[in-house]
């Protein structure tokens, strides 16, 4: 079977609810990294959490927070409720760290410049945070592993290129190197570090290894990733060289390899195209797994297993990423580059199965692998991570998988770094929430805005401008579990892709087509407009806003349409240049007239940010809108329905006084949106009620443009 079938195979039985495996990871807790910083500290400081470990006991978890210099401490021993310990300062910058017992063991780097790389080996009391010792190091340190009986650590003493300097092509010195730092007796032994030579052994530049990361079995034996080098290396614990292989390459079928920012289009292909490991993990003391994420000339956009002489023993070619395809959670700014980033693979033992994870850094995502066959993987789950994850850390005795998120995108305004909590349940998979695994064709989707229910459990979607120039509607079967993406219809405009739309609602027009409306933003050239399309994706009417509309518009246009007899109603997102403070329009249009008007609804005040309407639609007596503001995770205030008696529904002529309608508060969503154990998302974009009254409300992932790509698509009863 190839690679690709194997990935469909098992995201189809994700989407089947694993019926035949009662025992799943599920998200129980995250953790922003922000709250371990003490009373009285800027939070609006970047803060991050990059590579973890726990205490011997499994109740505390160490990582390290490059941005701030210090290391960060949670207390886990209730992991649903996850506490913050604080941050330990040190004096350089924290690259790595493992636990022995209660003692952190943290590569600092010191360095002054990349050509004069410096760093030490710290050792931290957890229990107190006291320094109880401090080795120099050889140059700037990357990776550090313990071995599985405490007695060493091996640190990948990098000394990391200048990107800038010759487009980062190496070789650039100082060479780095392998280090082995012997422990006794609970610290550090500065007097027997070893140095491992490393230079000779790579083909494309020999004399400047740069380990990137490395990984101790149970035999002492490390593992040493030469990511730029594109290079394996085993060594000894006494620092023998063992063996050393290229990581090889790979041929890519069935990808998007251009940058066209805007479509999903999986028909390219790439020959030959290095793996570049970045982590690598032992699964058992003669294998070993990689995860390719790729450097500058290179990335596979998945993750091999090797035995420890070179032979591949499993490739997992394009099927992670045609996996996380399906779920969403595909990058499409990053298809030039290298997909979806495999940078993170860790390995553990749950309930008597071998499992490896390996983490997608642009797609945010921990994929979950049964390697009981090594040689056949089995992709079992695919769990959401925060932005960016990063390091992982495994404690099998308490059934928890804990993810490392490294993004902090505060200066965007954006979410948080955090530490994401996963539980071994015997329960079903929660995630993920929507799918279009089982189609015949690879079909991404992402950017999900307005919806509208329809007949049978049906409930059409359309995505946003982030796709651009692959405007479509999704046809959603919302009785099976996850939903399922079963049609993808392509709009178009006398038969080619319709282009600059910003599709933000749709309605049905009762006639098999749809009505949509898209969010005009004229300095992109952007038409305010409703379009009119049939069944098969065709626009055949388009309808642009009145002078009177445009003369006070602003880019903050419509979200969201419904239709109630002859007429569409459209929310506008904001205040337009008219409208009073916090006060938007409901704009009305009369298929059969051709006339406009509107009302007016009064929006909350916001507490930081801004406050907006995001999707309207109408069902029996009344009309509902979501209310919602831009703040992300803790920050986060109105996410809310609302309705309005549609006896108030009745538009006055625009240019004059506009009838302010009154609203009822149906639901507050910030429970709904942190039930599954994750931050808030920001933008809850979707709302359709089917005939029962079942509301299902999604959200907008952004394209997985720095956002983790979730979508959240989950029913509520009023």
């Amino acid at each position: 079977m190839t690679a690709r079938l194997l990935g469909l195979t098992s995201v189809l039985a994700l989407a089947a609810g694993t019926a035949n495996a009662e025992m799943n990871f599920n998200r129980i807790a995250s953790f922003p990294v922000v709250e371990n910083m003490a009373a009285g500290e800027d939070i609006t400081r970047e803060s991050s959490a990059e590579i973890i470990d726990t205490t011997a006991d499994g109740m505390t978890l160490v990582y390290t927070d490059s941005p701030l210099g210090v290391l960060g401490m949670i207390d886990i021993t209730d992991p649903a409720n996850p506490a913050p310990k604080g941050n330990i300062a040190l004096d350089g910058e924290p690259t790595s760290v493992a636990v022995i017992g209660t003692v952190a063991f943290a590569g600092v780097n010191t360095s002054d410049s990349y050509t004069d790389p410096s760093g030490k080996m710290v050792a931290i009391d957890t229990a107190s945070g006291d320094v109880i010792g401090e080795c120099a190091l050889a140059g700037q340190p990357d990776s550090v592993a313990k071995s599985p009986d405490g007695s060493f650590l091996a640190v990948a003493i990098e000394n990391e290129r200048d990107e800038d300097l010759n487009d980062g092509i190496i070789p650039q010195m100082p060479a780095g190197s392998l280090q082995l730092v012997p422990v006794k007796r609970g610290n550090l032994d500065c007097g027997g570090i070893k140095t491992v030579d490393l230079t000779g052994l790579a083909e494309v530049a020999p004399s400047d290894p740069e380990p990137e990361y490395v990984s101790i079995n149970a035999e002492g034996e490390v593992v040493v990733t030469l990511q730029e080098n594109n290079h394996l290396v085993v060594v000894s614990k006494n620092g023998e060289v063992l063996s050393h292989f290229s990581a090889g390459a790979v041929d890519l079928e069935g990808i998007d390899a251009t940058d066209e920012r805007g479509a999903l289009i999986f028909t390219e292909s790439q020959q030959g195209r290095k793996r570049e490991p970045d982590a690598v993990t032992w699964i058992d003391d003669s294998h070993f797994a990689t995860a390719n994420e790729g450097d500058y000339e290179g990335g596979s956009r998945g993750w091999t297993i090797f035995s420890q002489n070179g032979d591949v023993v499993y490739e997992s070619g394009t099927s992670f990423e045609h996996a996380i395809v399906q779920i969403g959670h595909y990058p499409d700014k990053r298809s030039d580059a290298k997909g979806v980033e495999p940078e993170s693979v860790t390995f553990g033992t749950f309930g008597g199965t071998p499992m490896v994870f390996v983490g997608a850094e642009r797609a945010s995502v921990v994929g979950v692998y049964d390697v009981t066959d090594p040689a056949n993987p089995e992709l079992t789950q695919l769990l959401p991570s925060g932005v960016g994850p990063e390091g992982y850390v495994v404690i099998p005795e308490r059934n928890l998988l804990i993810s490392a998120n490294e993004a902090d995108l505060i200066e965007d305004g954006g979410v948080r770094a955090h530490v994401m909590i996963f539980e071994y349940q015997d329960a079903p998979a929660v995630y993920p929430h929507l799918t279009s695994a089982g189609m015949d064709e690879l079909t991404g989707w992402g950017a999900i805005s307005g919806m509208v229910a329809d007949e049978g459990g049906i409930v059409w979607a359309v995505n946003d401008s982030f796709y651009g120039y692959q405007p479509t509607i999704f046809k959603i079967d919302t009785t099976q579990t996850p939903a399922q993406i079963v049609d993808a219809i392509r709009i178009t405009r006398a038969g080619r892709p319709a282009q600059k739309l910003d599709l933000e609602g749709i309605t049905l027009d009762g006639q098999g087509g749809f009505w949509v409306a898209s969010e005009g933003r004229t300095d992109r050239v952007v038409p305010h407009a409703l379009y009119h399309v049939n069944a098969s994706g065709e626009i055949k009417k388009e309808i642009g806003l009145p002078a009177d509309l445009m003369a006070v518009e602003k880019r903050f246009g419509f979200e969201g349409i419904t239709k109630v007899g002859d007429t569409l109603w459209m929310a506008v997102q904001r205040e337009w240049k008219d409208d009073p403070k916090n006060h938007v329009k409901l704009v009305a249009y009369n298929i059969e007239t051709g006339e406009w008007g509107a009302v007016r609804y009064e929006k909350a005040q916001p507490e930081k940010g801004w406050v907006g309407l995001s999707e309207i639609t109408a069902h029996g007596d009344y009309v509902y809108v979501v209310e919602r503001d831009n703040q992300h995770d803790f920050r986060a205030v109105t996410k809310k329905i609302y309705r309005i008696p549609l006896a108030q529904m009745q538009p006055a002529p625009l240019g004059g006084d506009l009838p302010v309608v009154s609203k009822e508060l149906v639901r507050d969503l910030l429970s709904d949106l942190t039930a599954t154990g994750g931050y808030v998302l920001d933008k809850v974009e979707g709302l359709a009620i089917a005939e029962d009254g079942t509301m299902w409300v999604s959200t907008d992932n952004d394209g997985v443009d720095d956002h983790s790509g979730e979508t959240m698509f989950f029913a509520v009863k009023p």
